[in-house]
């Protein structure tokens, strides 16, 4: 009996002996920038998923600091391409705090505003995207007016901008469907004060002389019909904010243009 303790004690010993061996076994230290490489080809050959999980190694294992942000931006990148916006945010964020002063900030930046912009959906949908995206772009604009990406968010501003119009153009129509007409002339209102650039802007003003002419509000109707002629008398609304105000505008324009190819045909003769 005591010869089988022994035995079963210096066994467990042995083991335990064997178990602090495996512990303290030094493995060789992988080279990060092997790491990097592999990563960057598979972000060259597309592969953004696999990509993204080794630039995520390699600024783990990277010692120079500048070398590691680029991994970290890269991974960020590279969850973008395959449309993980939350998780690229969110990465994106970190490089932020921890590399503040890193030389690719400005281009984090602008991967930020992009991320937003490529969620926005039609005018249909919900406003915040909008919102978020031209916050986002206002920000960058306002810090790196002269980069290189500058440019590229001006534009996409604008786009925001006529999305934002169109939105408000969107719901104005639904409520003149539905006969809310104060709702309705608010909206319109909002485009003509705030979206004045964009495309919208002609029907905006015609909805007006519509809405305000079918409540009986014939002033406010000349009002906006003035100001849609005085700066689109050319444009199709103006013609039909027109017709709205002037019942004989169909005769008008039949004489107009008989007078106009009288005058042609006098000339023809007189060359």
């Amino acid at each position: 009996m005591i010869l089988r303790f022994i035995i079963i004690f210096f066994l467990i010993l042995l083991s335990s002996c064997s178990n602090k061996e495996k512990v303290y076994e030094i493995k060789p230290k992988i080279d990060p920038y092997l790491i990097y490489e592999e990563a960057y080809e598979a972000f060259e050959n597309g592969d953004y998923f696999f990509a993204q999980k080794k630039f995520f190694e390699a600024e783990l294992n990277l010692d120079i600091i500048e070398h590691a942000a680029k991994a970290s931006i890269m991974a960020s990148y590279s969850l973008y391409s395959i449309n993980f916006y939350d998780e690229a945010l969110e990465n994106i964020e970190r490089y932020k705090k921890k590399y503040p002063a890193d030389k690719n900030i400005i281009y984090a930046h602008y991967l930020v505003a992009i991320i937003y912009f490529e969620q926005i959906t039609d005018e249909k949908k919900d406003m915040n995207p909008l919102i978020k995206s031209k916050d986002k772009i206002d920000y960058f604009l306002k810090n790196y007016p002269n980069s290189e990406y500058a440019i590229d968010l001006k534009f996409k501003k604008d786009l925001i901008i006529n999305q934002m119009a169109a939105k408000e153009l969107f719901v104005a129509k639904y409520y003149i469907s539905t006969q809310k007409w104060i709702p309705a002339i608010n909206r319109l209102k909002v485009i003509v004060k705030d979206y004045d650039k964009t495309v919208f802007i002609e029907e905006a003003l015609h909805r007006l002389v519509e809405t305000y002419y079918f409540i009986g509000l014939e002033k406010e109707a000349k009002k906006y019909a003035s100001i849609l002629g005085y700066n689109y008398n050319s444009s199709e609304w103006f013609k039909q904010s027109y017709k709205i105000l002037n019942k004989d505008y169909d005769l008008f324009q039949s004489q107009k243009i008989k007078k106009e190819n009288l005058i042609k045909r006098i000339i023809k003769k007189i060359k």
